[in-house]
């Protein structure tokens, strides 16, 4: 009983896991251009292990290390910091002509306050005077006036002759200017210290000198500015099992113990496994999206391609938040939310190298931000709800990484990225997003991606291939609406693309537009020009020409190809029984398949459901009022087995209990359509009197 249970439930499993319909097949040259592209992929990615060491600083030594002899080792590290520096590194000297302003507007001040001792006149003053200073300034005669005076001028000079920045504290200026005339008594000191701040207060008496900043420059890269590891014969560099320092690889590097040759071993694992999750890329997109083109399939592996050669030439600098979310989001748009998820997984996958804490960190949460958006553009449906996109995911995630921040979640709080560097990280990919929301309308018609807000657009009654057949073919127009409910009801009930359905029934029938009168839904007063035709074979070519010429304008006015599709798949290779019936009549060894469609049969669940209610809206249409479900629905159901036992939806993935959905989804539509009305009584005209 156990063994039968565990059996069913590999049979079902196998069953989900069989494709619900068949891939679209792809040309030789096609496939060689997406291999040549997965090679590519793996290539770029394996990369690295072409030219990394066999050590690297951070990973467990493999083995015991002495030092065989006595030497002096280049410090990377400190010389890699001192480097950085040197950006920065600039020699100032005093600026003669500066120093005299600064001197010149001191003189100034002084002046004024010897002035306003002289008159009895109230003055302007150079700085407020407290009463108590007032009145010690007039106590004074001349000579101790210019003695003062002389050492206020000596103070602001020794100040001046040590160089003066302009970004000095007001507080701190006061200070130095007071520590400088510390042998004068309080209230003298005070004033002449204001007095000195008040001339220097963000002035500043230095200049860069381009000459000796280069020469310090030079000095630091010298030689003997090189910072070294002096390592003496029998030092243990480095114990097997221990974590390898930086200092300890520079000195391993000197002595020959790093193998810096390539590893083709190491190098080939990882081309492998880089080249397998592009291929399992290709496998996840064609399971779940089986109309999935090449150009698209290479669209998908070109951005990870380019994701992992940014990745490459930035190195630690990348953000996984700017270069995985706005492929994901245009993926996810365009492919499905499946796709986009795939092609996140794989890219995730090929970040590679040693993940520090910090960058582990934020790739989790660019994966998380990404996988957000690919499941939310699923469920876009115009491009304003996209430009929201574009705007709410910088700022979530900007404000989840200050949050994250905040945690004591890292070892070390200095590995922790500043607020400014989040914030510039989320405007770039705010940037990428609105290049990408613009860029979108160029990929999708180069790369033949459907998203939801273009099948909405497209399936507009303003377009011009519709607003034609509106106009031309009001029969077949009208035609076409009826069955847009239905097949819209249908896919919506077995959860299949509602909204391709939809678009693509309003385009199945654009074929007509070349001779619309050969249609009986555009006929007038009962004319019927087969009856003037008498030819089974030419009636039978008009109604295959429906179908050429419609293609024919699919490619004209450059719709999707999975629009296209409708137009040849919605017949399949159905009879033409009318016309076969009048041929036989005439000829009883016609062969049956000079009266069929040429197809395909349908090749998606999308395309059966829209065979199936062409079928069934004439039908449907033609009941009386007084039919009732049970037989609407029988008479639905003898339509679609009819379908079924022809083989039309032998390759469509629809499964029975799904044909049953749709039947019943069909029956509900046309119940809504036969609703009666009250008949309101009309008055009889009454007689003109004049």
């Amino acid at each position: 009983m156990l063994k039968r249970r565990l059996r069913l439930l590999w049979r079902w499993a196998l069953r989900l896991e069989r494709p619900r319909q068949l891939p679209t097949a792809w040309r030789s040259g096609e496939w060689a251009a997406v291999m040549v592209a997965c090679l590519l992929v793996g290539l770029l990615a394996s990369w690295p292990w072409l030219v990394e060491p066999s050590l690297q600083p951070g990973m467990l030594s493999p083995f015991t290390a002495r030092a065989p002899k006595t030497a002096r080792v280049v410090d990377s590290g400190a010389l890699e910091r001192r480097q950085q520096q040197l950006p920065r590194t600039s020699v100032q000297v005093i600026d003669q002509q500066a120093t005299k302003a600064l001197q010149q507007q001191l003189n100034d001040s002084l002046g004024k306050l010897e002035a306003q001792l002289r008159t009895a006149q109230q003055r302007l003053e150079p700085i407020p005077l407290t009463p108590p200073e007032r009145q010690w300034l007039r106590q004074l005669n001349p000579e101790q006036l210019s003695r003062w005076q002389r050492q206020v001028r000596q103070a602001q000079l020794r100040m001046l002759s040590q160089g003066l920045s302009g970004g000095l504290a007001d507080g701190q200026l006061l200070e130095a200017a007071a520590l400088q005339l510390d042998n004068l008594p309080l209230p003298q000191r005070n004033l002449a210290a204001r007095l000195i701040g008040n001339s220097l207060q963000g002035q500043t008496n230095l200049r860069t000198d381009a000459s000796l900043s280069q020469h310090r420059i030079e000095a630091l890269i010298t030689q003997q500015g090189i910072p070294t590891i002096s390592v003496r014969q029998g030092d243990l560099i480095t114990r097997q099992g221990e974590q390898i320092s930086r200092q300890a690889f520079d000195v391993l590097d000197y002595f020959g113990l790093v193998n810096r040759r390539p590893r083709p071993l190491a190098w080939l694992g990882h081309f492998l496994e880089a080249v397998a999750t592009a291929a399992v890329l290709l496998l996840l997109q064609r399971r779940w999206r089986p109309c999935l083109e090449a150009r698209q399939a290479l669209l998908s592996l070109g951005i990870l391609l380019a994701v992992q050669a940014v990745r490459l030439g930035l190195g630690p600098l990348a953000s996984p938040l700017v270069l995985l979310v706005p492929p994901t989001l245009l993926l996810a748009q365009g492919l499905g939310t499946v796709c986009g998820l795939a092609w996140l997984a794989s890219a995730s996958l090929l970040w590679g190298g040693q993940l520090t804490a910090v960058m582990a960190e934020r790739l989790l949460l660019g994966c998380a931000v990404a996988a957000m958006a690919a499941v939310v553009a699923g469920r876009q449906r115009s491009r304003a709800e996209f430009l929201q996109l574009a705007v709410i995911l910088p700022i979530g995630a900007f404000l989840l990484q200050l949050l994250l921040s905040q945690l004591p979640l890292l070892p070390r709080p200095e590995a922790r990225i500043a607020p400014i560097e989040l914030l510039s990280e989320a405007l770039l990919m705010g940037g990428l997003l609105m290049v990408g929301l613009l860029l979108t309308p160029l990929v999708e018609s180069f790369f033949g991606l459907l998203t939801r807000a273009r099948l909405l657009e497209l399936a507009d009654l303003e377009r011009p291939l519709l607003r034609r057949l509106s106009c031309e073919a009001p029969g077949t127009f009208e035609h076409t609406l009826m069955i847009a409910g239905l097949a819209e009801e249908g896919a919506r009930t077995i959860g299949a693309d509602f909204d391709l359905v939809r678009t693509g029934a309003m385009y199945h029938d654009v074929g007509k537009l070349h001779a619309p009168q050969w249609f009986i839904e555009n006929q007038e007063e009962g004319l019927n020009p087969h009856d003037q035709l008498d030819d089974p074979h030419g009636s039978a070519a008009i109604l295959q020409a429906h179908v050429d010429e419609g293609i024919k304008l699919a490619r004209r006015h450059r719709l999707p190809g999975p629009l296209a599709d409708f137009i040849p798949e919605h017949q399949g290779t159905l009879k033409m029984g009318y016309f076969l019936h009048q041929a036989r009549e005439r000829d009883p060894s016609v062969p049956e398949s000079a009266f069929r469609y040429r197809g395909p049969n349908p090749r998606s669940r999308e395309t059966a459901i829209l065979m199936l209610a062409d079928g069934c809206e004439a039908a449907l249409r033609s009941l009386s009022p007084n039919t009732t479900e049970k037989e609407a629905t029988a008479m639905v159901r003898r339509i679609v087995e009819a379908r079924a036992l022809d083989g039309q939806l032998d390759h469509s993935g629809l499964g029975r209990a799904e044909l049953e959905l749709v039947i019943r989804a069909f029956v509900r539509v046309w119940k809504r359509m036969r609703h009666r009305r009250i008949a309101y009584p009309i008055p009889s005209r009454k007689a003109f009197s004049a």
